[in-house]
């Protein structure tokens, strides 16, 4: 080839590779425009990932509370372009004035913003979203947003567990995690562990074509990682409530049980109950407002906030009181005076364990009578004062007058009637012990509610102490809160509960004892029947026990409305609860169907 050849040669070679460079850049070129458009046309969207709460197991590891998965309907305003309204109503199944009704409201709700995703459309079910999910990218600015509810197995428990419910300006006040829309816990282990079972919120950026459909992970993008909430394990017994809950069908009161060595809460029963499964989901406003205009109400927990006189049942604490401030001795006789106050039964000059066998109202007069007239009553209205003074600090040891410093919110400290209490009522020194001796057996100004008095069965059987009662045991394999492992004394030498103690055994088992339907075989109940005053509609049926009578495993207080005398109904039912506690059976079924049939619910 000659020199004029290969010139024409490299001038060739040098051409085509010329070509090949200028088409690849013209092809990136207008690839890159394209690729500006059609990115020009995209957005980043931030969604939050939400939590899924933490899960609530029963003592005995039953799953008691659970999660289940919904949609809502978000709208991002600044993404809705050329809507087509009738057919997105069409897709929902709803019309257009709720449509624009919806809109409305959420442009005028607290914190609405263009610019973030905002729900149109709470808690729609996996089945009713499916059909809305494939048509959404016909909707520019339109998404789902899966989120959770709770799911409670059994249908029991409802105000020991609570409920979930949307935030209140005063939550977003509060604590800066929520934001508009946010759920919370509304009541019981809900409200009161809310923090352990929020989790944390997980944040997730995704790039979103003019269709509404995610392309790609933002590049970069500072993704958060979401954190579920933290299971609690509760010191429910899933079994016994449910029992309970059945035994108190047809009455209003409440049965709390409670483990004297722990304070650990096994069953607490508020009558009439409900489903907490009504307060989930797009019904929950609904069926609140049912329940909350019903008369019997369900929604009030009578258990914590029902407070009543207490009855003889308090006739315990005024002679652990007694001993304690040598007022009296076990084998201190008083004669039944009944031209003082009434009494009841074939009794004369009862010891201590005899009193508290009949419950002999005389014998109690007398004993509060020692401790408030200090003097022997000579100047009867300064040393009212003065006792009444001391006697309210040593009954409120016992835990009334407090909240008890338990883990469940709302509960009633109740009245201990004191000297500065009587001056409102009837004036500085214008009152004496013949005013006011009506509380020395449980009746008068004294007010208590019935977790109160469990906890009263608890100190008896622990001789002398309590845990704070509470509801949960462990949080995510740490334990319980510190503050429920150290012991509350009472403020009364252990020596002096024997006698108490054996008087209790006495009511239950004894012929003619006024518990002898709390009798349970193979177990020794010590119990105390109380007939509360409830004028002008029949008495409260009320009683407290504990056991067995040594190495105790239950405590246990039971209120039953308007059902009169104490022996009758609650007496009964503390046992069925006992048995089924510590047995798993019932060994007499005509006395549970006796329980299951009563109907108190309408009684004047």
């Amino acid at each position: 080839m000659n020199l004029s050849s290969r010139k024409f040669v490299v001038m060739g070679i040098m051409l085509s590779i010329s070509l090949a460079f200028i088409g690849r850049l013209f092809y990136l070129q207008m690839m890159e425009n394209e690729w500006q458009r059609v990115a020009s046309n995209m957005t980043e969207k931030s969604t939050i990932i939400y939590p899924p709460r933490g899960k609530i197991y029963d003592r005995n590891g039953q799953l008691m509370v659970s999660n289940k998965a919904i949609y809502d309907l978000m709208i991002l305003g600044r993404e809705v372009k050329n809507l087509d309204t009738l057919a997105l109503c069409e897709l929902l199944g709803i019309n257009k004035a709720d449509f624009i009704l919806r809109m409305d409201r959420l442009r005028s709700s607290r914190g609405y913003s263009s610019k973030k995703p905002m729900p149109l459309i709470k808690q729609i079910s996996p089945e009713e979203f499916a059909p809305i999910h494939e048509q959404l990218y016909k909707f520019p600015g339109f998404f789902g947003q899966p989120r959770t509810v709770r799911s409670y197995k059994g249908g029991i428990a409802a105000l020991v567990l609570g409920d979930v419910g949307e935030v209140q300006t005063r939550d977003l006040e509060r604590d800066e995690f929520y934001r508009s829309g946010d759920y919370i816990g509304k009541g019981g282990i809900e409200l009161a562990y809310e923090e352990d079972l929020r989790g944390t919120k997980g944040r997730k950026h995704v790039l979103i074509d003019p269709l509404g459909r995610p392309q790609k992970s933002s590049e970069g993008s500072n993704d958060e990682a979401v954190i579920k909430g933290k299971d609690l394990v509760s010191t429910l017994d899933m079994d016994l409530q449910a029992y309970g809950e059945l035994l108190m069908h047809n009455k209003r009161g409440s049965i709390v049980a409670i483990e004297p060595a722990t304070g650990e809460i096994l069953a607490l029963i508020s009558a009439p109950m409900y489903d907490p499964n009504m307060l989930v989901g797009s019904n929950r406003g609904k069926n609140y407002a049912q329940l909350n205009a019903d008369t019997l109400l369900p929604l009030y927990n009578r258990a914590i906030k029902g407070t009543y006189r207490p009855g003889s049942i308090f006739k315990m604490v005024q002679a652990l009181v007694a001993l304690e401030n040598d007022k009296i001795k076990p084998h201190t006789r008083i004669m039944c005076n009944r031209n003082l106050i009434g009494c009841h039964g074939p009794h004369t000059n009862d010891d201590l364990e005899g009193a508290i066998i009949h419950s002999c109202n005389p014998y109690f007069r007398s004993v509060m009578k020692r401790m408030v007239e200090t003097n022997g009553g000579k100047q009867r209205f300064s040393e009212a004062k003065e006792g009444m003074d001391y006697w309210s600090k040593e009954i409120m040891q016992f835990g009334f007058g407090t909240n008890l410093m338990t883990d469940i919110g709302g509960v009633k400290s109740g009245t201990v009637p004191d000297d500065e209490y009587y001056d409102k009522i009837y004036g500085e020194g214008r009152w004496a012990f013949s005013t006011i001796y009506s509380i020395s057996i449980g009746e008068g100004e004294m007010q208590v509610n019935p977790l109160q008095i469990a906890n009263l069965a608890a100190i008896i059987a622990n001789k002398g102490y309590y845990y704070s009662p509470h509801t949960v045991k462990d949080i995510q394999g740490q334990g319980k809160r510190p503050e429920f492992l150290v012991p509350n004394y009472a403020g009364v030498d252990s020596s002096y509960y024997q006698t108490v103690i054996n008087a209790m055994q006495q009511v239950v088992e004894q012929p003619g004892g006024t518990a002898r339907r709390a009798r349970t075989p193979g177990i020794t109940v010590c119990g105390k029947t109380g007939t509360v005053q409830n004028d002008p509609r029949p008495d409260h049926s009320v009683f407290m026990a504990f056991a067995p009578k040594e190495n105790p495993q239950i405590a246990i207080s039971v209120y039953v409305e308007s059902a009169g005398f104490g022996g009758t109904w609650a007496a009964p039912i503390a046992s069925l609860m006992i048995e089924k506690y510590m047995t798993d059976s019932i060994s007499d079924p005509k006395k549970e169907q006796r329980i299951l049939e009563a109907n108190f619910l309408h009684v004047q």
